[in-house]
C-alpha cells in the first residue's frame, strides 16, 4: 500500500491509501476519485514532504517507556499499533458487512434508485457511484455510505 497526499480542484487536501501509484492512476482515469470535503471528482496529487531521515551519528534515543507507549510517535513510517489495530478491525468489519451483499458494479445508482421507489426487491448492494450520482442519490433521499477501506471488484480478483 502506498499512501498520497491528495488536493481537490478547491484546495482541500487529504490522504489516501491505493494499492500502487498504477491503482491511483486508474482510478483518476475512470473517475473513482473524490474530495471527501466537498464530492469534487477533479483530485490531483498535492507535493509531499519527502521523508529525510536523520543521519545515523545525530539519532536521539527515547526512554524505554516512551518507546513502548501505545500514544508514541511511528519511526520509519510505520503506523503506531493502535492507528494499524483500529485499520485492521475497520477492514474486517467492512469485509463482514458486504460479504451478505451483492456487487452491482456500475449499476450501483440505478439498482439503488429502483429499490427506493419499490421498482426492485431491497436487498444489500454494493458498487460503484461517481460523486455526481452520489450526490443526486442522497438528494432523492436515498441513504448510501461510502466504502472505507479500498475494495477490489470481483472482476479484478485474482
Amino acid at each position: 500500500m502506498i499512501v498520497f497526499d491528495l488536493a481537490c480542484d478547491r484546495g482541500h487536501r487529504f490522504e489516501a491509501w491505493f494499492r500502487s501509484s498504477s491503482a491511483f492512476d486508474e482510478q483518476g482515469r475512470k473517475g473513482l476519485l473524490m474530495c471527501p470535503s466537498c464530492g469534487s471528482n477533479e483530485v490531483a496529487k498535492a507535493p509531499m514532504a519527502p521523508a529525510v531521515p536523520a543521519k545515523g551519528n545525530a539519532r536521539v534515543d527515547r526512554p524505554a517507556e516512551q518507546a513502548a507507549s501505545p500514544d508514541a510517535p511511528s519511526q520509519g513510517g510505520a503506523l503506531p499499533p493502535a492507528v494499524r489495530q483500529a485499520m485492521e478491525k475497520l477492514a474486517k468489519l467492512q469485509a463482514d458487512t458486504i460479504k451478505d451483499s451483492t456487487y452491482v458494479g456500475d449499476k450501483f445508482a440505478d439498482e439503488s434508485r429502483a429499490m427506493h421507489y419499490g421498482e426492485k426487491d431491497t436487498a444489500l448492494i454494493h458498487g460503484k457511484a461517481n460523486a455526481k450520482e452520489a450526490r443526486e442519490l442522497i438528494e432523492e433521499g436515498i441513504t448510501i455510505a461510502p466504502l472505507l477501506v479500498p475494495f477490489t471488484p470481483p472482476e479484478d480478483a485474482n
